[in-house]
């Protein structure tokens, strides 16, 4: 589950300017030195210390096969995707931030952000990012 869910996501998706299922969502990761801000991060451009690295480009990767469903069972609306994975990379990474972009960090809405609580490393390996089973978000 999300450690922060950005303050302006949650308008943007009760007032319809984010559509996760059809929207472009992305996932960047982050070093150690980025500090998320529920209240002041609004907009990717607000992000700090995304990683570099072989295997990793910047703006991160873009979330496949996603879906918005309901959960009688739990009484939630999940949002879920593909695992995300950059191969052959070389990355040190703390966490991760979803974003909607529209090619414009300025204007492409955070949405939320994962921390890993410690760095995550690869060399020349795979760098994998699984989601939980009961999907990325939950609103209950």
């Amino acid at each position: 589950m999300a450690n922060v869910i950005y303050n302006s996501f949650k308008k943007k998706i009760m007032d319809g300017s984010i559509d996760l299922d059809t929207d472009t969502i992305k996932v960047a990761l982050v070093t150690s030195s980025y500090t998320p801000s529920a209240d002041n991060h609004d907009f990717f451009d607000d992000i700090t210390n995304e990683v570099s690295g072989t295997g990793y480009s910047a703006g991160g990767a873009t979330l496949a096969n996603k879906a918005v469903t309901q959960d009688n069972t739990d009484d939630e609306g999940v949002f879920d995707a593909d695992d995300v994975s950059w191969a052959s990379s070389s990355i040190t990474a703390r966490g991760a931030v979803l974003y909607k972009s529209t090619g414009v960090a300025a204007t492409s809405p955070l949405i939320c952000y994962f921390d890993f609580t410690s760095d995550r490393i690869t060399d020349g390996g795979t760098f994998t990012i699984q989601w939980n089973s009961e999907g990325i978000l939950n609103l209950g």
